[in-house]
């Protein structure tokens, strides 16, 4: 067991469940509410008692962390990851036994989307730096992608176990049940990460607040300058935004190719659920054994994705065409699902002191995942514009374009790192 540990960069079992933990809580705190969205989408409505315009409203607030993401690099910097991770999800608890309780007003679940569009804001980062600090520097690949495997299988896990009760027993009061229990599991989650995440950084030193505090800023400072974590942050834009256009895939081949519900489903599941489980445990080994850089193993990615995207827009739509449509949006599935499982790695391979790698986190996910603001809106006005295989065709066009732009920032990103890290073994030599 402990060689095992070790090949995977954990130097002790303390080690390894303290990662653990850390990677748990980049799921669980979304298990109660937004995991929901794709397959119980409906049962929200009933359950919030609202429209559909006010869910988007609501997922919208939430997503309004975007604009949160700077100032909480200060906090990421200032605070340990452990009082962050811990506030974060004791917020999110109470905040969802709210819902599941007193079944709120529209105007009051506002107020709980913003609170959690704020949270998540210094939450993730967090989660990301957690993944850093209790990982080897020469694993960061593999840390990362088993962090996107663990949350990928422990959505589907946990989703479909609800599918599952609610087929046997039915009822909205089942759901809300379940709602309740993944809600619950932070309790012993927020014990673990007590016990188990060490106090890090700043936090663990000794000096006067005051100071701690003017230390943050400049370690903010400082990381704005990197241009690492800015072409790093490029190339996870248009890799997020690749991931946003993937959903698209399954109405793509129901318009075009005329596929059953029943073949969509299957389709959908394996595209966007099982692959992604697939992608992250060997996008970690790949980035960290083959390539020796997650940065080469995202460029190596974007351009199979452009390629793959290319591909799809070219070749006859004619039923004859099916089954190579189907094979290279699966490659795309792949290759992107490889490049979104170490989508910050690259940045926490800069050698970025420990104790400014929660800023740059921070400013990594606020470029890397400002595509929400815009992807699902610009696709849906597509969509509602064009015959429906031309609007997939023009949001494929538009994929193409980006995921270009991707590997252009990414080769970019990979001359700048090695030179880099060619400079930091000088220094150290």
């Amino acid at each position: 067991m402990k060689g095992l540990l070790k090949k995977a960069g954990f130097s002790s079992k303390n080690q390894f469940i303290g990662f653990s933990m850390v990677v748990l809580a980049g799921q669980i705190v979304y298990s109660a509410f937004e995991a929901f969205k794709g397959t119980f989408y409906d049962v929200l409505l009933e359950v919030l008692q609202v429209n559909n315009t006010e869910l988007g409203i609501i997922f919208s607030l939430i997503g309004i962390s975007i604009f949160f993401y700077v100032p909480a690099a200060w906090l990421n910097n200032r605070f340990s990851i452990k009082s962050l991770l811990v506030v974060g999800l004791l917020i999110r608890m109470f905040t969802t036994f709210i819902i599941i309780f007193f079944t709120p007003s529209f105007a009051v679940l506002k107020v709980i989307a913003f609170i959690w569009g704020v949270v998540e804001a210094f939450f993730w980062p967090a989660v990301l730096n957690g993944v850093v600090l209790l990982s080897a520097p020469d694993k960061k690949g593999i840390a990362f992608g088993i962090l996107e495997s663990a949350r990928r299988a422990l959505e589907m896990v946990m989703n479909l176990l609800i599918v599952a009760v609610m087929a046997l027993f039915g009822g909205i009061a089942i759901f809300k049940g379940g709602m309740l229990a993944y809600n619950l599991l932070i309790i012993p989650l927020v014990l673990y990460i007590i016990k188990y995440v060490p106090v890090n950084g700043i936090a663990a030193e000794q000096k006067q607040p005051k100071t701690k505090s003017l230390d943050a800023l400049k370690g903010l400072l400082h990381v704005i300058k990197i241009p690492t974590v800015w072409l790093s942050s490029v190339a996870g834009l248009t890799i997020y935004w690749s991931y946003i256009n993937l959903i698209y895939t399954v109405p793509y081949l129901q318009a075009v190719f005329g596929i059953s519900r029943g073949q969509a489903a299957i389709f959908g599941i394996i595209n966007t659920g099982a692959m992604g489980v697939l992608s992250g445990a060997i996008a970690g080994l790949l980035a960290d054994y083959v390539f020796k850089s997650s940065a080469k193993m995202i460029f190596v990615s974007l351009v199979m994705t452009f390629v793959t995207l290319g591909l799809t827009m070219v070749i006859p739509k004619t039923p004859d065409k099916i089954g190579l449509s189907i094979a290279l949006l699966m490659l795309f599935s792949f290759s992107i699902f490889l490049a979104k499982s170490v989508i910050l790695a690259p940045v926490a391979e800069a050698g970025i002191s420990e104790k400014y790698s929660g800023s740059a986190m921070s400013i990594g996910s606020f470029a890397t995942y400002a595509p929400v603001f815009w992807a699902y809106s610009l696709n849906g006005h597509i969509i509602d514009k064009f015959v429906a295989g031309d609007a997939y065709q023009t949001i494929f066009k538009i994929g193409t374009a980006v995921a270009l732009l991707g590997v252009i920032s990414a080769l970019l990103l990979v001359i700048v790192s090695e030179r880099a890290k060619k400079k930091r073994n000088v220094s150290a030599g």
